[in-house]
Formats: C-alpha cells, sequence, structure tokens
C-alpha cells in the first residue's frame, strides 16, 4: 500500500472495519493498538479513516458488546491518523460525499437513527460522487453471502442479516454510487447492483483470506491477500484490485 501511494498517490485510507481482531479495544490505551494499528501502517502518514464491524463490538466476532465502539471512536482524540467522528457519520472530500454506516448495530436492528439521518445527507449532497461505506455486504460471493440470508440463516432472526438487509435497501440502494464493504475475507466487484444504480464492491482480504462460494455474477472475485484503490477524476471513478506485491489484478470504471 506504501508503494502504491508513493507511486501514484493517496488523499487518505478508507477502513472497512473488523479493524482490531479478534474482539475490538478496551479503551484508547489498549497496546493492540500499537501491534494492530500504529505499527502495521507506520510507513503510511496518511488519515485513516474508519467503519466499524462485528470484531470491533467484540464477543470474538459475535458484536454483542455494543460499549466497545465507542473505544475506537475515541482513539480519534489519541492517533495522528485514525478518524472515527461518530459510529456513523458524512464527510466530504473534493467532490465526493461519504457515508459511513454502523452495519453491525444493523445486525441487531438498532439503526432507527441512521435511517433517519442518512436520507437527509444524501438527498441534501450535491456532490458529483456519493459512495455508502460500510462492514456487512448486501450481496457477496463468500461465506457469509448475501444479506437477509447470511451464513445459509434465512431463517435466523439477527444472524441473517435482515437488518443490515433493511437499513441498504432503505438508504443506500438506489441513492449512492457504489457502495463498499467488507466482512467476507475476499476481493470482489460483483454485477449485480443494489436498486438500478449503486455498484457493490467488497475489499476485505487485507489480513486472511476465506473463500468464495456463491453464485452472485462478478465482475471480478479473487482470494488474493490484497486491497482497493480508487482514483475519482471527474466523471469516472477508477477501481483497481491489487495483491500484497502490488500487482494489478482488475481495473474497473464508473462513469456518470
Amino acid at each position: 500500500m506504501a508503494k502504491k501511494c508513493a507511486d501514484d498517490g493517496c488523499d487518505f485510507i478508507q477502513l472497512l472495519g473488523d479493524n482490531i481482531y479478534d474482539s475490538g479495544v478496551d479503551s484508547t490505551a489498549d497496546p493492540q493498538w500499537q501491534e494492530k494499528f500504529e505499527l502495521p501502517y507506520a510507513a503510511l502518514d496518511l488519515p485513516f479513516w474508519v467503519v466499524l464491524g462485528n470484531h470491533d463490538y467484540g464477543g470474538d466476532g459475535a458484536g454483542t458488546e455494543f460499549g466497545k465502539g465507542k473505544n475506537e471512536i475515541d482513539y480519534t482524540g489519541v492517533s495522528k491518523k485514525w478518524k472515527l467522528p461518530a459510529a456513523y457519520y458524512t464527510r466530504s472530500e473534493k467532490h465526493v460525499d461519504f457515508f459511513a454506516l454502523d452495519t453491525n448495530m444493523a445486525m441487531f436492528h438498532q439503526a432507527d437513527n441512521q435511517k433517519n439521518d442518512v436520507p437527509g445527507w444524501i438527498a441534501a449532497s450535491t456532490a458529483t460522487w456519493k459512495i455508502a461505506l460500510g462492514h456487512h455486504p448486501y450481496r457477496s460471493n463468500g461465506p457469509h453471502g448475501n444479506a437477509g440470508e447470511y451464513d445459509g440463516l434465512p431463517f435466523v432472526p439477527i444472524a441473517n442479516g435482515a437488518g443490515v438487509k433493511d437499513l441498504l435497501d432503505e438508504v443506500v440502494c438506489g441513492k449512492v454510487d457504489l457502495y463498499l464493504c467488507g466482512h467476507d475475507h475476499s476481493m470482489q466487484w460483483l454485477v449485480p447492483k443494489c436498486g438500478s444504480t449503486t455498484e457493490l464492491v467488497i475489499s476485505g482480504a487485507g489480513a486472511s483470506t476465506s473463500e468464495l462460494k456463491g453464485n452472485n455474477a462478478s465482475h471480478f472475485e479473487s482470494l488474493d491477500i490484497g486491497f482497493f484503490y480508487v482514483v475519482i477524476e471527474d466523471k469516472v471513478l477508477t477501481g483497481q484490485f491489487l495483491n500484497a506485491a502490488g500487482d494489478v489484478l482488475y481495473t474497473g470504471t464508473i462513469t456518470k
């Protein structure tokens, strides 16, 4: 990542949740901050914008220790790089507006505040590009699968992700240009859209990979360790998936 940014330029890094494995942090002084964030990313002197994932909310990924999310929010006041102003938020960067969601709370059907606030943020946006960020996918070919049917559990409330599907259907689908998320440990650019216009990209292969077993059509999918690099110029968004060696595995574009 540091070499890519040095060669081609970066304005910031975006983390897509499950930032501190396996159960988040206990405080802003937790030694995991050094081990799992500050030292690994020391070569990248850039802002790191963040969303929260289920592992950040503890319970070894169950996401049930709801107070733990605030520890990562509070770290914004400690670190020079970490940027997490709230569990969900909006921000602008040049001609792009970002809408960061807390999909873990949506898993537990506790997303009423997001449903109230985010549609107004999106409606008020005059930016050329609107991008939503979250942790859990709307559709995925990874083992977690599609929202509402996560982990092959369509009839199990909460675990099946119906709350996430409900939030994304209501707030995101057809209202933004791109929904970018993680959760499944792979890289995917899916063919099906969320609504009529919202592209779906998963970049969850920064630390480990799992498997690809779903049958959603995709432009690209990979189990390489890697990351997603985005350039937005005027009305063209170009996204590249790169592996850990810095090789470009796939390039896709969205034109408005």
